[in-house]
Order: structure tokens, then C-alpha cells, then sequence
């Protein structure tokens, strides 16, 4: 008895000891977060832009327009935003984009590097006044070989960005700081 209470009692107190530091911890943290551009918590009118890719245009079934036409459909039926025919009348641009930049993924002097491409979908939302980036979502698609499947990894991936971009326009709006 007396042997479990010399190893219980110094862990209760290293755990009395660590609570109020893991609580300051978690304030400190809480009280720096920046906050996100406010045009992006209270947009109410977007305009879909569509920046391509400069790839090749027969991915998908619908042509190089696809993403666009995709995340327009998605956008609208999220019914969150009213969808707006000119940037001038927009609160909020989102600009639709597609790449597949080459990773470089090691190999040994002998054998050279390896690479290969990370195919991926990016929404830049942008302030319709200075055309500047105030937040990017990026997400990995697929470039199959066969259409069908390009085609439907690029619907999943509409719906990853459309969800991701419903997170971030969930968040509560933070103060500025003075």
C-alpha cells in the first residue's frame, strides 16, 4: 500500500502540475489566431473565374471548361452565394484553376531522381477591389488514364473544394486586431 502510494501520488501531482500549463497553452493559442479577410465571412456574391491549366485539353469529357462548369454547378447548388455575371458586382471572386506541377520524390545518384506529377485543383478566393489572394484551397485529383475516371475524380474533387470552402465561411468571425 505504502509503495503505491510513493508512484501515485508524485504522478497525481505532475498531472496538477500540467494541467494549468496545457490550459495557457490552449488561451495563448485561442488569442493569437489571425483572423480570416472579412470579405470572405460576409460575401453574399461571387463570381466563378475560370484561370485553366495550359494542359492538355482532352482530360476530361467536357474540355478544359469542366472544372469551371463543375464548380459553377456546385456553387449554385450549395445556394450559400447569389452567382454574379460580372466581377463588378461581385463581394467575392473565386477563381477556379487546375495544374500538375512535378514532385520530385528522391532516387540515388546513380539511378537520377524520380518525379512525377501531383495533379490538383486550387480555388483562389480574391477581393474583387484589388484583385488580390486571400485564401487559397487546394485539392489532389486524378488524371487516370481513362476519361471516365479523370471525369469523376474531378467531381469529388469540386466536392472537396466546395466542402473545404464551406468550413472556412463557417468560422466564427474574429475581431481585428487593434
Amino acid at each position: 500500500m505504502l509503495k503505491t502510494r510513493f508512484v501515485v501520488m508524485p504522478l497525481v501531482f505532475a498531472t496538477m502540475l500540467c494541467v494549468p500549463a496545457c490550459l495557457l497553452a490552449q488561451a495563448m493559442a485561442a488569442t493569437t489566431a489571425a483572423p480570416l479577410p472579412s470579405q470572405i465571412l460576409t460575401a453574399k456574391k461571387v463570381f466563378i473565374s475560370n484561370a485553366g491549366s495550359g494542359l492538355d485539353q482532352k482530360l476530361w469529357s467536357g474540355g478544359p471548361t469542366q472544372p469551371y462548369n463543375e464548380l459553377y454547378a456546385a456553387i449554385k447548388n450549395w445556394g450559400q452565394y447569389q452567382l454574379v455575371a460580372t466581377p463588378a458586382d461581385a463581394d467575392l471572386v473565386l477563381q477556379i484553376s487546375y495544374s500538375a506541377p512535378l514532385t520530385d520524390v528522391g532516387g540515388s545518384k546513380d539511378s537520377g531522381s524520380v518525379s512525377f506529377t501531383a495533379p490538383q485543383l486550387k480555388l483562389a478566393l480574391l477581393d474583387t477591389k484589388t484583385g488580390i489572394i486571400l485564401w487559397t484551397l487546394s485539392e489532389k485529383t486524378s488524371i487516370g488514364h481513362l476519361e471516365k475516371g479523370r471525369d469523376e475524380a474531378l467531381v469529388d474533387s469540386i466536392a472537396k473544394l466546395v466542402s473545404d470552402l464551406k468550413a472556412l465561411t463557417a468560422q466564427p468571425a474574429m475581431p481585428a486586431a487593434k
